[in-house]
């Protein structure tokens, strides 16, 4: 079954999903773009449709007022449907604004692919912003970039904190007020004034890299006892077993007996994913948060090793991972 990965470059550490191809270090975005086949470009095209209810010889076409297709120029693979005020953004432009960041130094181009035969476009750059909790456990800061070309899905800059030692993509909290992180919706131009605005959000990630180094220390040093963890797990993903004031509404089973697969899966990677057994984590709600982490990035069954990919950097596993931060800074406040 192909992959939902369809093209994909990389430099460093091999991806933690073991797709794509390796290149160089010290690429351009230019390079990186072209060494992951992104080259090509997108065009809003008409949409039309027969002038009779039956396709014969004798019918015609006519166009659909107010409706287009996002199409790709090189093999003409519709990636999505559009209105008439779809804004197109090109590979090009993206790699473009990443360009002079690079050139002042200031991050370096790490992986960057297309998902779902094109229809979502993303790069990876490497910032300067790293941190290390007690016992050696280094976080790495990077800029994810989302492109989707789909109706209804903005671009997406954002800060990624990457903890070394299990590969987890964590998430910037919910309620840290959205530093470094930029959305686009696709109804204007990518000119020079949202190029700007662009800017500024990305300036703010050492911002949001200091807060997130804040969350983590404070995590790592705030212990968590088995039952409020479990009462974490559950508020993920099995909120239905817990009342309003957050207690058990079956107070007659253990609610280690009422846990499914998932909520299973994360428990058991408090004690056996990579790093449990660091100062930062053992016993300690920055453990239990990686558990979430671990399990959405590397154990999640995805009929697809891109699916499973785009799941934790932009889907549902993303959202988890911002709501378990948020969470889990809770709990330890009152720990």
């Amino acid at each position: 079954m192909a992959h939902e990965i369809e093209t994909m470059a990389w430099t460093g550490d091999k991806p933690w999903h073991g797709l794509g191809v390796e290149v160089g270090p010290e690429l351009t975005p230019q390079q990186m773009m072209e060494a992951a086949d992104l080259t090509w470009t997108v065009s809003k095209r008409p949409a039309y449709t027969l002038d009779a209810p039956e396709w014969s010889e004798d019918v015609g076409l006519i166009q659909c007022e107010n409706s287009h297709f996002i199409v790709r120029d090189s093999d003409n693979r519709v990636l999505s449907h559009a209105g008439a005020n779809y804004v197109p953004v090109q590979n090009e432009q993206i790699f473009e604004f990443f360009k002079r960041f690079t050139e002042a130094g200031h991050m370096t181009m790490e992986t960057a692919g297309s998902l779902k035969g094109g229809s979502e476009i993303w790069g990876l750059a490497r910032i300067a912003d790293d941190f290390e909790l007690p016992g050696g456990d280094e976080i790495k800061g990077y800029l994810l970039i989302n492109q989707p070309h789909i109706v209804g899905k903005s671009m997406v800059i954002k800060l990624t904190p990457i903890r070394v030692v299990c590969n987890n993509t964590l998430q910037i909290a919910l309620n840290q007020g959205g530093y470094g992180t930029f959305r686009m919706p696709h109804v204007q131009e990518f000119n020079q004034d949202v190029i700007a605005k662009a800017e500024e959000a990305l300036g703010l990630s050492a911002v949001g890299m200091t807060k997130f180094k804040e969350s983590a220390e404070f995590l790592a040093n705030s212990k968590a006892d088995t039952g409020n963890v479990i009462n974490f797990i559950s508020k993920l993903y099995q909120p239905a077993l817990l009342g309003p004031d957050g207690k058990p509404i079956d107070q007659d089973t253990p609610m280690r007996d009422q846990m499914n697969k998932t909520s299973e899966l994360v428990f058991e990677a408090i004690e056996r994913q990579p790093g449990a057994d660091m100062k930062s984590s053992k016993g300690t709600w920055w453990g239990a948060l990686n558990a979430v982490t671990y399990v959405e990035d590397h154990m999640r069954n995805e009929t697809e090793h891109g699916n499973a990919l785009h799941r934790a950097w932009f889907g549902a596993g993303a959202n988890i991972k911002s709501r378990a931060l948020d969470l889990a800074l809770d709990y330890a406040k009152v720990a």
